[in-house]
């Protein structure tokens, strides 16, 4: 590439940040079909973050380019759902014009002092103080950015200085503050002005900044700037933006040294697959969400459930398909390179078909399986679905883990840090109990649906716990009932833990909830993910989200 062409391309990147942070506010809460059409690709999945990519795409990028830079800006431009310090990202690709599925994991990793024991539970189960989730202590090393430069670097083709210049530029110039990111703030506000590196970003004149007042955060943009300008991450991980992260955890206490940064490294892995008739169903494997989803979808295989009966029965199979996932998904995973976890037998047609004897015995009786684990609030969380005019797709899901996940930043950098330390559990017996290097199981499940060997669909989530359930019913509409998107995504959705709690949205039967309540669930109005997802069938590009 000349460079005068990189330079027309950094150009045209800063006016596309500029469009895309007035048009920002006004794009919320439009539904897919009212979005701007392209004949060049999407990104779906945050206002400023679609805006960037779709510049991406109109200037000729593939769909991990336009992913790549819609990713890091919405790491900016979105400060309390994910971050460039944000805990971690899982990301799935269909390459090569769609015919080659990878997975990336960029989860966070423990730092090398930290042990089973790390964070122990008062006597109701609890970690004093909550150091877990708040603090240096729940930050392990940011995966992020390693995450985007290995993907770019593997299936890209611009260059990460080109790609992060809208980012650059959204922490240089600023944004309006939203309200509802103005009250979290409030909301905690002893938490962010107890640490100094947060009072600096998030306080003026001693206040919580005010919703609409502007937000700029110039250290993050001079980092980012020095990390362009030698056109890779590598600093932030080997170098001097590394020895002050690792400095600044050193002085409060916390446990990432510049040895655990330097240590750290986003990887490639083998998705997770299951056949249903002509399609196959991809998804990132542990630490994620992924084998959750694919678990429930293999013991709806089992149940053949098209030949149960239409209404309560089926939708009572579906559910505890699901609960039976949860209940294996928080009692027996973690990360498999660090603990023995079953992940052969979970996927396996035999443990399918156990599962869907007792599900088939229970429904016919009119009972509920008894399960006992338990639930916990997840919320924060980006996720992003691009398409190109080739045909490749990707899924990515970035995350602080809860709202401004740890709530401490590093001074000097502008860098707030996630929380990934909170995924682990506290218990030392767990399988996901915390250890050196090990990664925490998370509820981030990217996915690529392919068809004859051709990527048509890629989505993803967020909303905490409530993703690999959301997940799986978008797939059980798309690829089990044959649903096309717009209408596989509008579907109703109920969420569960595995417990007797079930949270159905509004629009949901009444009757069924009714009749679910009377066999001894605890029937309750809830929300679900918001999913993003774009597909590429007979040449014609969809985007949906909701």
């Amino acid at each position: 590439m000349r460079p005068g062409e990189l330079t027309n391309r950094r150009t045209m990147l800063h006016s596309s940040v500029v469009a895309a942070l007035t048009s920002n506010w006004a794009l919320r809460g439009m539904s897919a079909a009212e979005r701007e059409q392209s004949t060049h690709g999407y990104v779906i999945g945050e206002p400023t973050a679609e805006r960037i990519g779709a510049r991406v795409l109109a200037d000729g990028g593939n769909a991990v380019d336009a992913i790549v830079a819609a990713a890091l800006a919405a790491a900016v431009a979105a400060p309390h759902q994910t971050g460039i310090g944000g805990y971690g990202a899982a990301g799935i690709f269909a390459v090569d014009g769609g015919r080659r599925i990878v997975a990336l994991d960029a989860n966070s990793a423990a730092p090398a002092s930290m042990r089973a024991d790390t964070f122990k539970t008062d006597a109701s189960g609890q970690v004093p103080g909550r150091v877990n989730e708040f603090g240096w202590l729940a930050a392990g090393v940011p995966g992020i950015l390693a995450g985007v430069q290995l993907a770019l670097n593997c299936f890209g083709t611009r260059s990460f200085c080109e790609l992060v210049q809208p980012a650059i530029a959204i922490a240089r110039d600023g944004f309006p503050w939203p309200a509802s990111v103005a009250g979290t703030i409030r909301s905690a506000a002893k938490q962010f002005e107890n640490d100094p590196g947060s009072r600096k970003l998030f306080f003026r004149d001693g206040q919580p900044l005010a919703a609409g007042e502007k937000f700029q955060n110039p250290q993050l943009s001079e980092m980012l700037d020095t990390l362009a300008k030698a056109n890779s991450v590598e600093a932030f991980y080997r170098g001097d933006v590394a020895r002050c992260i690792a400095a600044e955890f050193q002085k409060h206490d916390g446990l990432v040294t510049a040895g655990d940064l330097a240590a750290y490294r986003a990887r490639l892995v083998e998705p997770l697959s299951l056949q249903w008739g002509e399609q196959t169903i991809h998804t990132a494997p542990l630490t994620s969400g992924g084998l959750t989803v694919l678990q429930g979808l293999t013991t709806l295989q089992a149940l053949e459930l098209d030949k149960l009966p239409a209404g309560l029965p089926r939708t009572q199979a579906r559910i505890e398909a699901l609960r039976m996932a949860w209940r294996d998904r928080l009692t027996l995973l973690g990360d498999p390179n660090c603990v023995d976890v079953p992940q052969a037998k979970l996927l396996s047609a035999e443990y399918a078909r156990e599962s869907a004897a007792r599900i088939q015995s229970a429904v016919s009786e009119g009972k509920r399986l008894s399960h006992t684990v338990t639930r916990r609030e997840h919320g924060g969380t980006i996720h992003l679905s691009a398409v190109d005019k080739h045909g490749n797709l990707a899924a990515l899901t970035l995350t602080h883990g809860n709202s401004f996940g740890a709530r401490v930043s590093v001074d000097g950098l502008g860098l707030t840090l996630g929380h990934g330390m909170s995924r682990f559990d506290p218990h030392p017996d767990h399988p996901n109990a915390p250890g050196p290097g090990k990664r925490p199981l998370h509820n981030m499940a990217p996915t690529i649906v392919t068809r004859g060997g051709q990527a048509v669909l890629a989505a993803g989530g967020r909303g905490g716990r409530k993703i690999p359930n959301a997940m799986f019913e978008l797939l059980t509409e798309f690829v089990v009932r044959g649903q096309p998107l717009d209408v596989a995504i509008a579907a109703p959705r109920c969420h569960t833990e595995g417990d007797d709690t079930l949270e159905f949205e509004k629009s949901w039967p009444a009757s069924e909830t009714s009749e679910l309540a009377k066999l001894g669930y605890n029937v309750k109005t809830g929300g679900s993910a918001t999913l993003s997802a774009v597909a590429c069938e007979a040449g014609i590009l969809r985007q949906a989200m909701r």
